[in-house]
Parts: C-alpha cells; structure tokens; sequence
C-alpha cells in the first residue's frame, strides 16, 4: 500500500528535495556558474519531477475502503432506475380485459 499512498515522510522528503534544488540553483547563480551546470541540474529537476508526479498522483488517491465508501454513497444518491408506476387501476373496473 506504501506505493498508492503518499505518506508524511515521502512529504517532507519532497518538501527537502525542493529546498535542495532551490538552494543550489542560488548558490549556482550567486558563483555566475549556473549553464556551467547544466546536467547536474537537469538531473536535479528530474528527480524532483518525478517525485512531484509521484506526490501528485498518489496523494489523491483512494484505498480500496476509501473508493468502496464512494460508490456506496453514490449508488444511493443516484436515482432508482426502477420506478414504482401505478397502473391506474380502480376497483371498478371490469375483471374481463376489453379486446
């Protein structure tokens, strides 16, 4: 279940990983070396991206008691399709069927 579920940890872990390519990308910037780097921050914004997918995917989605909740609630929300219709039957009208 840990990989259909975005736990707290895996949070502050993205959370690190953002703080880290921010921070280098300043200290890349501050030292006039940022396109000098290129691939080590190609490689950095991928991780992040990928991980940013992950939380993005994962932190919406439902557990098995979570989607079956759903579709109870929906399925007595939703309108009966079979209706009760009457007839429009009277006690007087005749037992014998006019042909």
């Amino acid at each position: 279940m840990s990989d259909q579920t975005y736990d707290d940890d895996r949070a502050r872990n993205l959370e690190e990983l953002l703080r880290a390519l921010a921070a280098r990308i300043r200290e890349l910037d501050a030292n006039g070396e940022l396109l000098r780097h290129a691939s080590e921050l190609t490689r950095l914004i991928g991780d992040v991206r990928s991980e940013l997918f992950h939380y993005e995917v994962r932190a919406t989605y439902d557990t098995p008691d979570v989607a079956e909740n759903r579709r109870i609630v929906d399925e007595a929300t939703k309108p009966s399709e079979s209706k009760w219709e009457s007839n429009e039957w009277t006690p007087d009208q005749d037992d014998e069927p006019t042909w």
